[in-house]
Formats: C-alpha cells, sequence, structure tokens
C-alpha cells in the first residue's frame, strides 16, 4: 500500500493541503493553522498518510506520519 502525502503550501493570500501528484488542492483555508488542522484530518483518515508543513518560503517546516512509521530515529 502506497503513502499518500499531503504538502501544506502558501498559494497567493491563501493555504492550501494538496495531495502529491494530484491537480487541485484538497484544502482550501485563509489561514496556515486552520488548512494544517483540516489536512492533518485527511492524513490521519488514510491507512499510511504523511503530511509536510512548508512555510511561506516553500521549505519544509515539520511533517508528521500517520499508520505505520517508514523510519525509527533514536531519540
Amino acid at each position: 500500500m502506497k503513502r499518500k502525502v499531503y504538502h501544506v503550501t502558501k498559494k497567493n493570500d491563501r493555504w492550501q493541503g494538496k495531495l502529491t501528484g494530484a491537480s487541485k488542492a484538497s484544502v482550501a483555508a485563509p489561514t496556515k493553522a486552520e488548512a494544517v488542522a483540516k489536512t492533518k484530518s485527511l492524513a490521519k483518515a488514510a491507512p499510511l498518510g504523511q503530511i509536510r508543513i512548508h512555510k511561506e518560503n516553500g521549505r519544509i517546516q515539520t511533517e508528521h506520519t500517520y499508520g505505520q512509521d517508514p523510519h525509527k530515529y533514536q531519540g
């Protein structure tokens, strides 16, 4: 089963949550917090989900994996 990876990015003056490879955003919101919350619920609903949250400049700020985590790091 392939992991569904969503990206939260800023486009124009709105934030969006978009599945990798999709042509349209799954979520659109006026604030980053709202877009992250809605996109997280989509990622959590998938058997294998992941969300990558980007900064305004496009760089990845953080990511969260749901379901079976592919990497285990020692903390």
